[in-house]
């Protein structure tokens, strides 16, 4: 897997390469800011970009925007983004064009290898990884006239495991369900937010999208 790295903090930016290389990815650039970056991803063409939220030069949103231009002009780019605190609408942002191949990560999992090595693994796959506490901190800002607060806690807990990433299988281990059991939920969720069996809609992304746009 061929990634590029954009981090302006020196030690960090190699820390994540070494740490990658050490599990065997090809990391083909690594790079301090936006536009060394979209040059990065342009020349080298990688399977998933790691990408800080705050970069140069005013350290607010230039990572995220980066991310969105460089997935806008190469479409099958998978971006998995840093931040050092919860900015959730940075998250939406990212998940404006689609909620494919992207996540969205603390800083702090990244000292945990094998959960970082496992989103990386899932945003190259195509699917998302959402920090927790990310999603836990979207829930506790639910308005309450919001489609969620119809949700029993059970629906909650598998919408939040859901957002995640994770599939059936590993939500019902996560929760200490049965799959059968995280089947009928979600099909509860679907029918809360309105969301009809659709070939053109991948309605597990579009639950997710739906909690977070609404943060």
């Amino acid at each position: 897997m061929r990634i590029v790295i954009a981090e302006d903090d020196t030690l960090l930016r190699e820390g994540l390469n070494l740490v990658l290389r050490g599990e065997g990815f090809e990391v083909v650039a690594s790079v301090g800011d936006p536009a060394a970056f979209l040059a990065a991803v342009e020349e080298h063409r990688p399977d998933v970009a790691v990408v800080d939220v705050r970069m140069p030069p005013t350290h607010t949103d230039e990572g995220i925007k980066a991310a969105v231009a460089a997935r806008r002009a190469h479409p099958g780019l998978a971006v998995l983004v840093l931040s050092a605190y919860v900015e959730q609408s940075f998250a939406t942002d990212l998940l404006a064009d689609g909620a494919r191949s992207v996540g969205y990560l603390l800083k702090e999992r990244v000292g945990r290898v094998d959960a970082f090595v496992e989103a990386l693994h899932r945003v190259a796959g195509g699917g998302t990884a959402i920090d927790p506490e990310v999603v836990a901190q979207l829930f506790a800002q639910r308005r309450a006239d919001d489609p969620v607060e119809r949700l029993t806690p059970r629906e909650k807990e598998v919408l939040s495991v859901m957002a995640e990433g994770l599939g059936n299988g590993a939500i019902a281990q996560r929760l200490f369900i049965t799959e059968n059991a995280v089947h009928k939920h979600i099909r509860n969720i679907f029918l809360k937010f309105g969301l009809t069996p659709d070939d053109q809609t991948d309605r597990r992304v579009a639950a997710v999208l739906h909690y977070l746009e609404r943060a």
